[in-house]
Order: C-alpha cells, then structure tokens, then sequence
C-alpha cells in the first residue's frame, strides 16, 4: 500500500532562539539533526517512492538527514550519492515579514500576547509584511493537486519535508482540518505523519512516534 508522509524539519537555529523565522534560510541546530535522523529511524522498512521539499535547507536537510538513517530507498539516490529532493518554494514556511528575526516573547511584550497571538495562530490575519496561514493554503494547495497528488493516485508512496505551517495548511487542504480548527493542531518537529489513503486521497493519519494518533 502507498502512503503520504509529512515531516516537519528538526529544530533550527531560530527555534532554539524562540525567533520568528518564516523564509529566512538558517539552519538546523545539532538537536534538530538528531530529530531528523529519529524520524528516519521510524521509516526504517517503508519503501519511498519520491521526496519532496521546501526549498529553504532547514527542510530539505531534514529529509536527507531522515533517508541516510532510514536506510535502504537507494533507487533514490543519483550517481553522485545525493537524495534526488524536488525543491519547490511553494513548500516553504509561511512568510513572517516585519517580525523574522524577532524573538518572540520580546514582540509579544512590545505588541502584546493578543496580538501575537492573532499573527501566529489565525487563519486569516497576516503579520505585518507577512502571510496568513491562509496565503500559505492557496499556495501549498495548487502545489499539492498539481504534483504530488497525481503521484499518490499513481499508488507512489511520497516524502515531504516542510514546516510547522505548510503542515498544518496541507492538514486543511487535505480537508484533515478546518480553518477554524487548525490553530490549535500543533505539529512536532522531526516526527513523521503517515497518512493513510483511499482512492489516492488521504482519510487520517498518525505520527509515527507512538504519539496520538488524529482521525
């Protein structure tokens, strides 16, 4: 049986400063490495077909990381020993705008826990300069009927690595949540979820860590 597979990236450099990060390209902290390689581990004995990833390294190295300990899905590899990763910006996190960079509780004082509340959280409000999750779904949602969608129905199993928001705009696109649910769906980092498909579609998922499960 073919399946789809989200995988958040590890923890980067701005999560371990608590920074707004959104299309500002850092890079994984030595802690969001080891979590790539125990979502690889989780995988262990899942044929893959194809990978796919956001652009910004943070995503892409987590899937490398995941497939070397993984194992196995060399037919995945090009003669250079490289994992062949479709990178698309589709895929990337959503955009912060004014508040990348920021630390995160330093905004929440300067604006207040309300309002930051409102920028990180609602469907539709952006930061300033920014996206709204729902900028982020009209985005990832085209991507994923256009290229990853025809792959699952060709009974292809696929890998994508992305971030907290792609995940969670992918979880209303797939029609798993709502807009007025989503933000309270949390997404850990480096944990695979493994959907479960019907006609290509998928009907419910569940992370890969022994964590709970969602229908």
């Amino acid at each position: 049986m073919n399946a789809l597979l989200l995988l958040r990236h590890g923890q980067s450099d701005w999560n371990a400063q608590n920074r707004f990060t959104g299309f500002v390209d850092v890079d994984l902290t030595e802690a969001g490495e080891a979590e790539a390689r125990k979502g690889g581990r989780a995988l262990r004995g899942m044929p893959i077909d194809r990978l796919y990833a956001s652009t910004l390294k943070r995503a892409y190295r987590t899937v490398e990381l995941a497939m070397d300990a993984c194992g196995d899905n060399e037919k995945l590899r090009d003669a250079e020993g490289h994992w062949i990763i479709t990178r698309h910006d589709d895929l990337r996190e959503r955009d912060y705008g004014d508040l990348a960079g920021l630390n995160k509780a330093e905004t929440a004082e300067r604006y207040g826990k309300e309002q930051v509340h409102i920028w990180r959280r609602s469907y539709d409000v952006a930061p300033p300069g920014g996206e709204s999750l729902a900028d982020v779904v009209a985005r990832v949602g085209p991507y994923y009927e256009r290229e990853i969608l025809p792959k699952l129905r060709a009974g292809e199993t696929v890998l994508v690595g992305a971030h907290g928001n792609t995940v969670r705009a992918l979880l209303v696109v797939l029609g798993m949540n709502t807009p007025d649910d989503i933000s309270g769906v949390e997404i850990p980092t480096g944990v695979p979820m493994l959907f479960e498909l019907k006609d290509g579609r998928p009907t419910a998922y569940r992370f890969l860590d022994g964590e709970a499960a969602a229908e």
